[in-house]
């Protein structure tokens, strides 16, 4: 494992933090203010500590890497430091000084997912083929940010390759990666003491493969995820964020190593909504990105400024469907499937709700009326609740593992494993020369020669899958599949619901309707709001107690309808402000 390099920034962060600190303590006259405190601090309010001339944007960078010098061993979640980063801040600082403020982000740090290109700082995707690559361009949204004025602190760490690289026979565990290994959720930041998974992992899972670990300890204001199905949501969910899935197709994906462009997309993920939807303006491009298509599909707000959809009486009067059948109850599968289904077509997350949980969305739901909503209940997904086998949704997973290599795949979607093929070798594409390996096919075979080195802990199972599809040959069988995958999502799924109803969401328990909506690329906002006894299966020894995991309530609509999303979440959150600092990094 490659030693992340955090120590000049711990202690130069920390030197300064205390010298500031210091000085303001040691002034008498006038009466020296109070240091500005970075836990569960918010963009607005550091934006207003910088208008007023309390706090520099070095100051607040230099206060944030303190943090990450004192926690960052327990969390590891951070592949990469921005060895620039005080630089950028100066550079904001000096822009401030002379009258010009970028945008809403102006000396705000930001961190990112580490499949997000930058030209100035180390991306790898977690993969150790890509140890030390400096790519040779920036992604679009890190122009975004920076063009709003953002600094970019560091590199968070990741599901390798957000989770396309080991499934059955050995499923690689979340937010792990051959560069930096296991990453920790800050609500339990033990790792797993059960004999069978011995192996570094955490206790408590950290959620997809956008670390949204930094952001609940408050390293920085908030983090880029990128999702393909459920990797901004459930990470957002296990460490109690407000994050945005975006349509896809809102925010440019380009220069975002890719599983498919079918179903990817990057986001916020933040403490607040507020903060989220700060983001989520700064992210997306004022217009059509000529290099990624599907961002002519949402026109951007006003000033893209998504702030002006957040009003606390947001939930008066809106339909709000409750999509009962295996999201809440537990639903029996057509064909005798039980609980389960073929390939998970759930991605893992329905067919029933603990009694904790159901408590939790019982309180939910009851606030949701208080605030004026009018709930639809139940409001069941036509695709779910399906007797065909071959028409349900929860039987239509997706082919993942060896289990669905070619002539095993029959009863599955293979858009994601054939979307790797056809886009991450056109993403490597773009790089040029300066690029390690050239083709998955070359990736697989340097992780095949580097086994030793820990290239593929858990295998490649996934990456071999997808290299086994031919683009031309296959291309029928994908959009046969990509076709269902609309149908049974949208069609017959969310679309039927929502407009048979005439519903403005659905709301989902967690992240348990990211699958649902990744497949038609529509949006969610997930919001903090509850905490759940987390019960292991099989438990944990005697002596070692699981601790209580984070469950947060998700709003998702049809296309483009992230205004009307963030507007019901802002007004859940202000009746609610449930979040709870992480008690391990106080």
């Amino acid at each position: 494992m490659r030693p992340i390099r955090l120590l000049p920034f711990a202690l130069a962060a920390a030197a300064a933090a205390l010298c500031w600190r210091g000085a303001l303590e040691g002034q008498t006259k006038p009466a020296a203010p109070q240091p500005f405190q970075v836990l569960e601090s918010t963009i607005p309010e550091m934006r207003a500590a910088m208008e007023q001339k309390r706090l520099t944007s070095r100051q607040l960078v230099t206060l944030f890497l303190a943090r990450i010098g004192m926690y960052e061993d327990k969390l590891h979640c951070i592949v990469t430091v921005n060895p620039h980063v005080l630089e950028e801040a100066d550079e904001r600082d000096r822009e401030r000084a002379e009258g010009h403020v970028r945008g809403p982000l102006h000396g705000i740090p930001i961190a990112l997912k580490d499949n997000v290109l930058t030209h100035d700082i180390v991306t790898t995707g977690g993969a150790l083929a890509f140890d030390g690559y400096v790519p040779p361009y920036d992604a679009t949204v890190v122009k975004n940010l920076r063009g709003a004025g953002a600094v970019i602190i560091a590199k968070t760490g990741l599901s390798e390759l957000a989770n396309w690289v080991a499934g059955a026979p050995t499923p690689m565990p979340g937010n792990y990666n051959a560069i930096r290994g296991f990453g920790f959720n800050p609500y339990d930041p033990r790792r797993d003491p059960r004999e069978g998974s011995f192996d570094g992992r955490p206790a408590l899972q950290t959620g997809g493969s956008s670390s949204g670990v930094g952001t609940a300890a408050s390293f920085w204001a908030g983090n880029v995820g990128s999702e393909t199905s459920g990797s901004i949501l459930s990470p957002s969910n296990q460490n109690m964020l407000a994050a945005v899935k975006p349509t896809v197709g809102r925010i440019s994906r380009y220069g975002v190593i890719p599983i498919t462009a079918d179903q990817d997309t990057a986001g916020p993920m933040a403490r607040t909504v507020t903060d989220a939807a700060i983001m989520l303006g700064a992210l997306e491009s004022p217009a059509p990105d000529p290099n990624d298509a599907a961002t002519k599909t949402c026109t951007p707000p006003p000033g893209r400024d998504y702030t002006q959809f957040l009003k606390a009486d947001g939930l008066k009067g809106v339909r709000i469907g409750i999509p009962r059948a295996y999201y809440y109850d537990h639903t029996d599968l057509p064909g005798g499937h039980g609980r389960g289904g073929r390939g998970g077509g759930g991605g893992g997350f329905g067919n029933g709700l603990t009694p904790e949980q159901t408590r939790v969305m019982t309180e939910a739901i009851a606030i949701l009326k208080q605030q004026g909503a009018e709930i639809v209940d139940p409001a069941n997904i036509p695709s779910i609740v399906s007797q065909d086998p071959s028409q349900n949704f929860a039987l239509w997973g997706q082919c993942s593992g060896v289990n669905n290599s070619k002539g095993k795949d029959t009863d599955c979607s293979v858009v994601l494993k054939y979307g790797m093929k056809r886009d991450f070798n056109a993403w490597l594409a773009t790089l040029g020369a300066s690029v390690p390996i050239h083709s998955l096919t070359e990736l697989r075979e340097w992780n095949i020669t580097h086994t030793v080195a820990g290239a593929i802990k858990y295998g490649q199972s996934q990456l071999d899958i997808s290299d086994e599809m031919d683009v031309e040959r296959d291309r029928a069988r994908y959009e046969a599949d990509r076709a269902k995958d609309i149908r049974l999502a949208a069609t017959e799924g969310i679309d039927a619901v929502m407009k048979a109803d005439r519903l403005d969401a659905l709301l989902f328990p967690g992240a348990s309707g990211a699958a649902i909506a990744a497949r038609p690329g529509y949006p969610t906002v997930i919001v903090p709001f509850g905490m759940v006894p987390d019960a292991p299966t099989p438990p944990f020894p005697p002596g070692f107690d699981a601790k209580p995991q984070p469950f947060g309530v998700a709003f998702t609509g049809m296309a483009c309808s992230e205004p009307k999303l963030l507007e019901m979440g802002y007004a859940f959150e202000q009746a609610t402000k449930r979040r709870v600092t992480p008690p391990s990094v106080p």
